[in-house]
């Protein structure tokens, strides 16, 4: 293969239809933000209530990525979307039409259950039917979708904020159910993933997909050979059906991620757990679901300027995302996530400077206002070309096949956690320790994922699925610099060679 490999259209087509999924996550995010304004006013609920609400999605979403990975395994990738979509659908049902307080929080927990399984299988998906120069772009689709969905929220947080106060917030939860409508009927133009049919002994059908989803004949026939050898399979076997693997199912599969685990799979884990826990520990979640209450903070009062600023946020989220995209392939994920971050960690504290002085001081300072502003916009760009999109990239690219989907569900799981924490408790931490005191802490815990990123993650770009596994059985300790320099020529030249 050349230096540059053309890029697949149906491979392409077909992630962009799995991502689409992820719009629900981020548009139900973007939505509750504003919202909730009219829900409190409405159903006079305290701040205790409104926490729970935010965070109650992300805790039953725990609840569907645990269930996702085995699901997957055994029903297969594309099965696992529909069945996230129809999920999704009955929980939208639920808060569009919730006539209560308890009504609203079924619904969201329904909803949640839906968007766990979401969260961990499009990625999944992504990564498996990609080729190893576009894995980067087609598995940071998820992410776009996302902060796509989380615009088309703070933009309908604004058109419907003007309907009468009962139908308002009601008609921007139960439209979410329309995106998966659409992906219901989409669905059925995808294949399923190559790397699963093997897993399942459907040799044949592997075949068949490959050759659509490569550029070339000799594209698919070693990417073929290369999943045969990851599944155990004899790569010289040219039969269309074999006996599945004894572990095709998942079975055994818990064991050997949390029981006894090899050298590998702990580093594996770690990295994918520590990647997902800083996601989320750095503070996104309060800026994005909180952020018409950080602008509150920074001194604007009236309601429909602060739905059209949160509304820049997730301009800025969407365009940066699309960004690293287009980057993530040709930059790398190891360069973006150490720029991104360190950029974030500036951010924050900017935020939280500007959100301290202007409790201490009783007039309105316009450049402390202007430096809120530009601060948490800064920092939502910055999270978008690194934590956004490569948190999803590595841990669905660097398990090995046979874990790939449970484990998968394990970083899922500790993300969601994470993000229902943080929606959870950010009203309570900002009372106990001020709003600007809540951002310097993640502007520290910030520094400490930096850290982390940068002793633990090689750079995977131009490797192929199969290959990354050894990437990570190479590394006994913290890898030093000289060793991360390896690795990223190895990468290189991978990517030149194909």
């Amino acid at each position: 293969m050349g230096v540059k490999e053309k890029r697949n259209m149906y491979a392409t087509a077909c992630a962009i239809i799995a991502s689409v999924i992820s719009v629900l996550l981020g548009y139900d995010t973007g939505v509750m933000s504003g919202a909730m304004l009219f829900i409190k006013e409405e159903l006079k609920i305290n701040d205790v209530q409104v926490e729970v609400l935010a965070g109650i999605l992300n805790l039953c979403a725990l609840v569907g990525s645990m269930a996702a990975g085995r699901t997957a395994d055994r029903i297969g990738r594309r099965l696992t979307i529909v069945l996230a979509s129809a999920i999704f659908f009955a929980g939208a049902i639920l808060m569009g039409f919730a006539p209560s307080y308890p009504w609203l929080l079924a619904g969201r927990c329904v909803a949640g259950v839906g968007v766990g399984f979401a969260l961990m299988v499009a990625p999944v998906y992504s990564a498996e039917i990609s080729s190893t120069s576009s894995r980067g772009f087609l598995t940071s689709l998820p992410e776009f979708c996302i902060a796509l969905g989380i615009l088309t929220g703070y933009i309908s947080n604004y058109l419907f904020a003007k309907l009468p106060l009962k139908y308002g917030w009601r008609t921007m939860l139960g439209i979410a159910a329309l995106p998966s409508l659409a992906l219901a009927f989409g669905i059925f133009a995808m294949p399923e993933s190559p790397r699963w049919l093997v897993m399942q002994g459907r040799l044949g059908d592997a075949k068949k997909v490959l050759l659509k989803i490569s550029n070339s004949q000799e594209e698919s026939e070693w990417r073929m050979r290369d999943i045969k050898i990851a599944a155990g399979i004899d790569e010289t076997c040219k039969d269309d059906v074999v006996k599945p693997a004894s572990k095709s199912h998942g079975e055994g599969v818990w064991k050997e991620l949390i029981l006894r685990p090899s050298a590998t799979v702990k580093r594996i884990l770690i990295a994918v757990i520590g990647i997902h826990f800083f996601q989320h520990a750095t503070g996104i979640g309060a800026v994005v679901i909180y952020s018409p209450r950080i602008f509150k903070a920074a001194g604007i009062q009236d309601k429909n300027k602060l739905l059209l600023a949160t509304i820049g946020v997730g301009f800025t989220k969407c365009s940066f995302v699309l960004v690293a995209t287009f980057l993530i392939d040709k930059v790398g994920r190891r360069t973006l996530l150490l720029t991104g971050t360190g950029g974030m960690i500036a951010s924050l504290a900017g935020l939280g400077l500007g959100l301290t002085v202007i409790d201490h001081t009783k007039k309105q300072l316009m450049w402390v206002v202007v430096l809120c502003i530009v601060t948490v916009l800064t920092y939502v760009a910055f999270y978008s070309i690194s934590l956004g999109p490569i948190t999803w990239v590595y841990s669905s690219e660097i398990f090995p096949l046979r874990l790939r989907a449970q484990g998968a569900s394990i970083g899922v799981a500790v993300n969601r956690v994470m993000n229902a924490t943080i929606s959870m408790t950010f009203i309570s931490l900002y009372k106990a320790i001020t709003i600007g005191g809540a951002f310097f802490l993640f502007a520290g815990i910030g520094i400490l994922a930096w850290m982390f990123f940068y002793f633990f993650y090689p750079e995977t770009k131009g490797k192929t699925l199969e290959e990354i596994e050894e990437l990570f059985s190479r590394r006994p300790r913290l890898m030093s610099a000289q060793e991360y320099g390896r690795g990223v020529e190895l990468g290189n030249k991978a990517n030149v060679g194909g």
